[in-house]
């Protein structure tokens, strides 16, 4: 027994005496220690990384084929979910969560351990996931001008951004449309630059407050329920010529800083953490090699302290065909001052491309080292190295009852009421809650893919309701009327339906199906079939009134002298019960248009200020309506 003890007493003082050896050789390294200067902890870290590290630090990639050993054999930086990228068709918050952090033990299991920046387009909510939150699409959002909202939106996307793993939203998108015709006008908020930068408030609600001991301008992320947001399309890509989608904006220096720029610089003094370059040129120069754009002016004259990404294979548009010559895509992307590429597939040739160009000296390595700097600034910035894993204590607040709320109340904020009733009569809204019969008609009544739009679990949405869960406005309907009311749906009634069918009044919501970019682009703007017909069925056979789900405002005029009462409802979301709200008069109206509704596609561009103006409804028009005693 005796021999045992000594035998034990003496192992353990080896152990003791082994570990304070290793102790005393461990060596510190700066870059893991969260109270050293973010300055220090760059360069530290930078000085370590070779070549390659560096150059997977500026990769994005779509997660499609990706594996954890993918990432830690190529030091792969950045991975994003692309519309309809997800883990499984569906998938719980859960399953996003346990899909990221397998992604993210990959590049933690690399020589220096540096996290994974997630990306995601949550552009109105965390569109693409299931059960999520979708919240109005910005054309609607500006006609609140209400920023403590957008805020407030901005803080539950994050919310539920972080609640899936991921911890970078690429939003908002600050262009400022001057062309309905472009397709993406619903993801702008006005044709005003100054409704436009009130708007940049989604920055602080998506990355939390600059804190007074903070820098305005250089990056911040304030905690695990905020992300990294991401100003976007570098500049000018809501001034294209036709509004076609990806062409040329050509623009004096005048216009480009007054109508074009002003938002930039919001976000940039509020710290946003990332600015994603434009498909689009700027008087022919394409944005993805604008080097004075984006290093002469955004960089040195801003002194823009995040970085700078690239759109969707956007390098790969610097030559006239989609991927041709792509080594001088990346040779000018690069040195224009582009970060981070999404690539997003072809990672091993664009590796090989850009590690030539660096040993050729094409590309110098302080362009390199800028690039990974800004990217660590960023990531240090987010307290990613300090909490790389996400676990599932936020997963249940994905869809929450609270976050669904504010929806429904940025939906009756962004309505807008441009007729009630004809010439003299009596206006129509609020509707009564106890009628004898109404009537709901039309394509966009109960249709959840369209009342949201594009960019919803699909890059260019769904039709109909399995999508994901929310109100459909005649659900919305059916949810607010007396019990004693009855309420018939039909999407496309004749005109002797419904002159047969005894109703006090008709509801009637049409529209555009969901779209998302160049599929958008549209040079007529027509009021899509069977819309008019619908229309012209109910309107004239009993009091109407109608809604209008779109991205844009489209040519009306022909259709309104039936309507009772016209209401532009934009592309809602999720919660549909915001316009029965308003409907009914539980709420007032209260939107101003953020757009100029033109009569005809022949008058466009047109914009407030613009000489000749002479629209439909002018932009700021609205009317207002009191609330129901029904």
């Amino acid at each position: 027994m005796a021999r045992t003890s000594i035998f034990l007493l003496g192992a353990l003082l080896l152990l003791c005496f082994w570990t304070s050896i290793g102790e005393a050789n461990t060596e510190y390294l700066e870059y893991k220690d969260p109270s050293a200067p973010l300055g220090a902890r760059i360069r530290d870290l930078i000085k370590r990384m070779t070549l390659q590290e560096k150059i997977g630090q500026i990769i994005q990639l779509d997660r499609a084929n990706m594996t954890a050993d993918i990432i830690k054999n190529y030091y792969i930086g950045s991975l994003l979910s692309a519309a309809g990228s997800v883990p499984a068709p569906k998938a719980s918050p859960q399953k996003w969560v346990d899909m990221v952090n397998d992604f993210q033990k990959g590049a933690l299991s690399t020589r220096l351990r540096i996290p994974l920046i997630y990306g995601i387009d949550a552009v109105h909510g965390h569109n693409n996931v299931y059960r999520a939150t979708i919240f109005p699409h910005n054309v609607g959002l500006g006609v609140t001008r209400d920023p403590d909202l957008i805020k407030r939106i901005g803080a539950a996307t994050a919310f539920e951004v972080r609640a899936t793993g991921i911890s970078y939203a690429f939003a908002p998108c600050i262009a400022v449309c001057r062309d309905p015709r472009w397709g993406r006008c619903y993801e702008s908020y006005s044709e005003d630059p100054k409704i436009v930068q009130m708007m940049t408030e989604l920055v602080p609600g998506l990355q939390g407050d600059i804190p007074a001991t903070g820098r305005k301008g250089v990056p911040y992320v304030g905690g695990k329920e905020k992300v990294a947001a991401c100003a976007k399309h570098y500049v000018g890509d809501g001034g294209t010529i036709n509004g076609i989608n990806e062409n040329n904006t050509i623009v004096s220096q005048y216009d480009l800083f007054h109508i074009h720029m002003p938002a930039y610089l919001d976000s940039i003094y509020k710290g946003v953490a990332t600015i994603m370059a434009s498909y689009s040129s700027l008087n022919g120069v394409k944005m993805h090699a604008n080097r004075a754009m984006l290093t002469g002016y955004l960089k040195n004259k801003l002194k823009f302290r995040g970085f700078i990404i690239s759109d969707w294979q956007g390098i790969d548009r610097i030559t006239p065909t989609l991927h041709e010559n792509y080594t001088y895509s990346i040779q000018e992307s690069i040195l224009a001052g582009i970060d981070m590429v999404m690539v997003p597939y072809n990672y091993t040739e664009f590796i090989n491309d850009i590690t030539t160009l660096i040993e050729k000296n094409v590309i110098p390595m302080s362009r390199i080292d800028d690039a990974v700097k800004r990217i660590l600034r960023v990531k240090f910035s987010m307290g990613l190295f300090e909490a790389p894993l996400t676990d599932y204590s936020l997963a249940d607040k994905v869809g929450s009852k609270e976050h669904r709320e504010l929806a429904r109340e940025a939906v009756r904020k962004s309505l807008v009421l441009l007729k009630n009733g004809k010439a003299g009569a009596q206006p129509l809204l609020p509707l009564p809650k106890k009628a004898p019969k109404i009537l709901v008609a039309g394509t966009h009544a109960d249709n959840l893919g369209y009342q949201c739009g594009g960019w919803t679990i699909e890059w260019q949405g769904l039709d109909g309701n399995n999508l994901t869960e929310g109100t459909t406005i005649l659900k919305a309907i059916l949810n607010t009327v007396d019990p004693s009311t009855k309420v018939v749906y039909k999407k496309e009634p004749t005109s002797s339906f419904v002159k047969s069918g005894g109703f006090s009044h008709a509801i009637v919501v049409v529209g555009e199906p969901p779209y998302a970019e160049t599929k958008g682009d549209n040079t007529n703007l027509t009021l899509p079939l069977p819309g008019p017909d619908t229309i012209q069925q109910v309107c004239g056979e009993v009091k109407c009134v109608v809604i209008v789900i779109s991205g844009r405002p489209l040519v009306i005029e022909p259709y309104l002298a039936k309507m009772d009462a016209l209401v532009a409802a934009w592309l809602p979301g999720s919660e549909g019960q915001g316009v029965a709200d308003v409907l009914f008069g539980d709420y007032g109206f209260t939107g101003k248009l953020a757009r100029t509704w033109f009569k005809r596609v022949d008058q466009l561009p047109m914009n407030v200020g613009d000489p000749n103006y002479d629209p439909m409804f002018p932009f700021g028009f609205g009317l207002t309506t009191t609330l129901s005693s029904s």
